[in-house]
């Protein structure tokens, strides 16, 4: 099937939803490995969609991996390597700028197109009128424009106005009132929350006109400060570590919204003729509890960890039910977009990725010969890698360049380079040749980026595409996860001790008593396995020692 061939077939263009959390570990949601963050709303879209085990965003860190998601194009084409600076911190030159306005933004090519447009939440794509969401392809936008906010209003509210009232002249970025459509607004809810229902209200304005939609619901959980709801946190009592219960109250939320605009859909009638894509900007920092698993690296790493990330595909009847294992790149929405609404893209818009849903629908490799790269400069050198297909070169900290088979080794951690000459030679000139398309950076996140950039004569490339191999032993990589839960939700059992095979949802009491644990702590109550045992003999009427996903579904239906 086509992507022309999804287009002809369906009622009218899609609306299309792309819902973006925040430093966001691979492992922080369940459809992508989570064995105690519990995320069914989204792992029941990730389910009957695409799941990207290969996803990835053009940057590992937020700032950069936005302006490719929104401008098709690798960042450091046109100068946006970095985060825009935190306006309170006084870079008045760099706050003046943002994504250029020469780069059309998918936005602006998808309401030139005669799509509705709503941005809700974060932006960090530039702050001045000519980089406002309004005056960049959004017809609403609700949230903040800097990289980060408080959680809290009642927090966040009072301390902005006690710094107001003292005359301070740069205020955090992160207390600052939010904005509807460039006026100041007062909210009085959890911000994950209020988002949310931003979203809802959205969708319900724009379903009531005859164009379709475009949503971009960019959430900044679960990115610090580490704040979560007590009701969020008691329902992840389960989990021991306690950055990672508030990761896990945070997610928790995300999770709730996206039930929110998933019934909202549904109620307007746009959920079958809606795409919906979940991701993160980067990955996630496992100093405040997120978990990258099974990868190395997190956020700002050029390991797998910090820029392959969670990622699913979901529109009924259109996007098939599976498991992806191609790379796909953020960068492919731009092209994708524009096909699924008949946009006209600008003649002299040049893109880095690819139209990728007829791939997608097939089951085939959209990009078997083309290289993802990630690039971070650090202070005097830049952590690189390139991937193609199964190979991935990588230098990081300036060492020699390593060569990983990234479907055999997800933790990158057996260095094959001394083995492959060739084959990292050819990774190595592929991302030599895409930094010859680098500009020097606009702006910088930090006055100290900014001078140890010219201290060190950056970029430095003809050191870093040397092509040297020998760099030394890495550890093996351990997770946050790996032994911080009390008890992990069980698997379930695929045949009983007696060989007996079981079907899809079928309980061993064993299964049965884990799965009900879990629900118990969850939900605070005292454990009590007589009880649950009784339960189970109740369910089991045939009495076959098997609780079937049948007798289940009779129980509970009494």
């Amino acid at each position: 099937m086509t992507a022309s061939t999804i287009v002809a077939e369906s009622p009218s263009r899609p609306n299309i939803v792309v819902i973006m959390c925040d430093d966001l570990g691979y492992s922080d949601v369940g459809f992508s490995g989570a064995p105690d963050i519990r995320t069914p709303n989204l792992d029941s879209l990730a389910k009957a969609g695409t799941i990207c085990t290969s996803g990835y965003v053009a940057h590992p860190f937020c700032g950069p991996s936005r302006m490719g998601m929104m401008s098709g194009r690798y960042p450091h084409a046109f100068g946006g390597q970095y985060n825009l600076p935190p306006t309170h911190i006084g870079m008045d030159d760099y706050n003046k700028l943002g994504i250029p306005p020469e780069e059309a933004m998918i936005s602006t090519v998808l309401q030139n197109a005669g799509y509705t447009t709503g941005a809700i939440g974060k932006w960090h794509l530039g702050e001045e009128a000519d980089y406002h969401p309004n005056n960049r392809g959004f017809d609403d936008f609700y949230g903040f424009l800097g990289g980060g906010h408080n959680y809290f209003p009642e927090q966040y509210s009072a301390a902005y106005d006690r710094q107001k009232r003292a005359g301070k002249d740069r205020i955090n970025d992160y207390l600052l009132p939010l904005q509807h459509n460039g006026k100041q607004t007062t909210e009085n809810e959890y911000l994950t929350d209020a988002l949310s229902k931003q979203a809802v209200r959205f969708i319900n304005e724009a379903s009531a006109k005859d164009s379709p939609f475009f949503l971009y619901l960019a959430y900044n959980a679960p990115h610090s400060p580490m704040e979560a709801k007590e009701e969020d946190l008691a329902a992840n009592s389960h989990i021991k570590n306690q950055k990672r219960r508030v990761v896990a109250g945070m997610v928790t939320a995300v999770d709730r919204g996206v039930g929110l605009v998933t019934q909202t859909l549904k109620q307007q009638g746009k959920f079958d003729n809606t795409l919906v894509i979940f991701l993160s900007d980067n990955g996630g920092k496992s100093v405040f509890g997120s978990s990258n698993a099974p990868f190395r690296g997190v956020k700002g790493d050029t390991w797998e960890g910090g820029f392959r990330v969670p990622m699913f595909f979901h529109w009924p009847g259109k996007i098939p039910a599976q498991k992806f294992d191609y790379p796909v790149s953020a960068l492919d929405f731009y092209p994708t977009f524009a096909a699924l609404a008949d946009a006209e893209i600008p003649s002299s818009k040049k893109l880095d990725g690819k139209n990728i849903l007829a791939d997608m629908s097939n089951g085939t490799n959209p990009r078997p010969n083309d290289v993802i790269f990630a690039m971070r400069h650090r202070a005097g050198y830049s952590d690189v890698s390139a991937r193609r297909g199964d190979w991935k070169a990588v230098r990081y900290s300036n060492q020699p360049w390593r060569l990983f088979n990234i479907t055999e080794d997800l933790e990158e951690l057996n260095d094959l380079a001394s083995n492959n000459p060739e084959r990292l030679e050819e990774l190595v000139a592929a991302a030599e040749k895409w930094s010859q398309t680098h500009a020097e950076p606009l702006f910088f996140d930090s006055p100290v980026a900014r001078d140890k950039w010219y201290e060190s004569d950056m970029p430095n490339f003809d050191k870093t595409f040397q092509a040297e191999v020998g760099a030394p032993p890495l550890r093996p990589v351990t997770h946050v996860t790996d032994n911080d839960v009390s008890e992990p939700i069980a698997k379930a059992p695929q045949m009983t001790e007696a060989g007996v095979k079981l079907n899809r949802g079928d309980s061993t009491l064993e299964h049965f008593i884990a799965l009900e644990k879990a629900k118990w702590q969850k939900n605070g109550w005292n454990w009590n396995q007589e009880k649950v045992e009784a339960l189970f003999k109740e369910i089991d009427t045939d009495e076959d020692g098997i609780a079937s996903g049948k007798e289940k579904k009779a129980y509970w239906a009494k």
